[in-house]
């Protein structure tokens, strides 16, 4: 029998009757394989009138798609060649774990999870729409990974009213356990040409957590979200709670965005990597990859943003320096991202707008300035005020003592900075040697061409000290970024020597915020329901990064939506983590928005 494609699944699942005009829907296809059948619902998807506003596909394979295997694929089929190609644009270096792709202007997510099924399974938090079982080559068989095990994980998945597509020539015991996990066949629904049969999930029990379906995982009409902070951290979250339909306030007590760490001239983006993987390694991974779709959808490319790649230079305390070439890398200019995610529609920038309190109503959130006065009201609240928070959360409680407001129990450490820079055309006649074609990174890092004003600007840095040591001055940041440049990349930091000398080099400081562990902090501030005040903040010194997953983390698991990243891994970022919380839902009633608590 020939694998069912695409325009089989979506009768199965009576579709795209049942995605029509809906805001948002999700569907999870167990075996991936080479793209096919995903390229098909994508043409059908984009073919449709009424098609939902955001589509969610979860691909579950054994192993990483390969883009000559995509394409070839795809060949056969001339209108799904450009989506083919599209799609293998952004499937470059796929390994195990999650993948979040970014597709047709960001209305299509796929996530591409890579690993063995069962496991793959377990680390989903979302409500699917639809379903499609695939036997396998084994077919149906009584074993891992569709034993009753295996069943009860997809029933997890879905919603009431999930439409789920299996193979119509299957063995007794999968009828028996798929009405024990509470599907219930569907007869009168058989594609005998496809040998695909469908069921509905309507179990006889009442469901624990409320299904986040597709009307009610997004906001309502109206629905305001207020985010305090206009850096990297918010204007991220306002973007994508934007793309889903809120109506998001960003609240700055600078006149301008992006004047606090984010206002970083260049940053470079790269992946962390470690002997064991740790989560530092694969969180940064899978930022980088949504930093790169947003990069490309956003800036200007070669202005604002380059893929350029990066040179990792590893120094051994006993041996000569290991070289690692990153080719998934890139440098952005920060303030431009920040402008271009508050640019977008939806998305409302107040500067000069210091929040000094909140006060909960009965639906809502009131924030207030320093006389007290009313600067917004929204369902929800995002802090992404760095430094501030917990002034301000002192601040909250105080006006507030009945509601429990609760102190992330992973302190924040300011740490300061300092970048030095110059322009190429201040060195003309000084006989120096070329600079290399890419950055560098290692111990200090070397952005050597970036355009400014006019001109190409080199940027070496960068300076890491906390709040309580004694303060650098500018010149002392200067020479310590010069030995850091000389280390890394010697014959250049003895050329530049002179130009530091001679305070030819320019200085950008400022202070990052980071938590204890070096994580962000994602999450609701409250130890029972969530009240609709959540922190989004502590990015560190990869805030590119790390704000673009942080955005998407909290925009999925505020609609009911797949997560971008494995749900141990979101765990990692939770604010409230190492602090003992009870296993409640959302309280997504008075909020006037329904979604999964944060992942357990």
């Amino acid at each position: 029998m020939a694998e069912p494609d695409a325009a089989d699944f979506l009768r199965i699942c009576r579709l795209p009757g049942a995605w029509a005009r809906q805001p948002a829907w999700r569907l999870l296809d167990t075996c991936f394989g080479n793209a096919a059948r995903f390229l098909g619902v994508w043409e059908a998807w984009q073919q449709d009138p009424d098609r939902p506003a955001l589509l969610h596909y979860v691909g579950l394979s054994q192993q990483a798609l390969l883009p000559e295997l995509l394409l070839g694929a795809a060949h056969q089929t001339p209108g799904r060649r450009a989506l083919a190609s599209a799609l293998a644009e952004q499937c470059q270096g796929l390994g195990p774990g999650f993948h979040r792709i970014s597709l047709h202007h960001g209305q299509l997510l796929l996530t591409l999870c890579v690993g063995e099924l069962q496991p793959m399974l377990r680390q989903q938090r979302f409500d699917a729409d639809a379903i499609f079982l695939d036997p396998g080559p084994a077919g149906l068989v009584e074993g891992a990974p569709w034993n009753l095990f295996g069943i009860k994980a997809l029933a997890r998945l879905a919603r009431r009213e999930s439409r789920l597509a299996l193979p119509a020539n299957r063995p007794a015991w999968t009828d028996a356990a798929l009405k024990q996990c509470g599907f219930v066949l569907d007869p009168g629904l058989e594609l005998a040409a496809a040998g695909l049969a469908g069921a509905e999930f309507q179990p006889a029990w009442h469901l624990k957590i409320g299904p986040s379906t597709a009307a009610a995982a997004v906001p309502g009409a109206g629905a305001r979200c207020a985010v305090v902070g206009g850096g990297l951290a918010g204007a991220s979250v306002a973007a994508a709670l934007a793309r889903r339909g809120w109506q998001v306030q960003v609240l700055d007590a600078a006149e301008l965005p992006a004047c606090g760490a984010s206002s970083l001239p260049v940053g470079l983006a790269v992946p962390h990597v470690s002997v064991d993987d740790c989560a530092l390694s694969r969180l940064s991974r899978s930022g980088l990859r949504l930093l790169l779709a947003q990069a490309q959808a956003l800036l200007r490319p070669g202005q604002d943003w380059h893929a350029s790649g990066v040179l990792e230079r590893d120094f051994e305390p006993d041996g000569p320096a290991t070289d690692r070439w990153h080719a998934q890398a890139c440098w952005v200019k920060p303030a431009a991202l920040v402008q271009a995610w508050l640019a977008q529609p939806g998305v409302q920038f107040a500067g000069r707008c210091r929040v000094a309190s909140l006060r909960r109503q009965a639906q809502h959130w009131d924030l207030l300035g320093d006389r007290g006065q009313l600067l917004a009201s929204a369902q929800r609240v995002v802090l992404a005020n760095a430094h501030a928070l917990p002034a301000l959360l002192q601040a909250c409680r105080r006006a507030e003592p009945g509601l429990d407001i609760a102190e992330p129990p992973r302190a924040l450490t300011a740490v300061h900075g300092q970048l030095s820079w110059a322009l190429h055309s201040a060195q003309a006649g000084q006989g120096l040697g070329p600079f290399p074609p890419f950055p560098v990174n290692g111990a200090g890092s070397l952005l050597p061409w970036v355009p400014l004003a006019g001109s190409q600007a080199w940027y070496a840095g960068a300076t890491y000290s906390a709040a309580q040591d004694p303060q650098q001055t500018e010149q002392q940041g200067h020479q310590a970024n010069l030995a850091r440049l000389t280390a890394l990349l010697p014959e250049l930091g003895r050329q530049l020597a002179p130009l530091f000398a001679a305070q030819q080099v320019q200085a950008w400081r400022n202070t990052r915020c980071v938590s204890a562990d070096r994580l962000p902090l994602l999450g609701p501030l409250s130890n029972g329901p969530d009240l609709g005040l959540w922190v989004c903040t502590a990015m560190g010194s990869r805030g590119l990064m790390f704000s673009v997953l942080c955005a998407e983390l909290l925009a999925a698991m505020w609609g009911g939506e797949p997560l971008p990243v494995e749900a141990r891994l979101a765990k990692q970022l939770e604010a409230l983590r190492g602090r003992q919380r009870p296993a409640q839902p959302a309280a997504a009633g008075a909020l006037g928005v329904a979604g999964r608590p944060m992942p357990r």
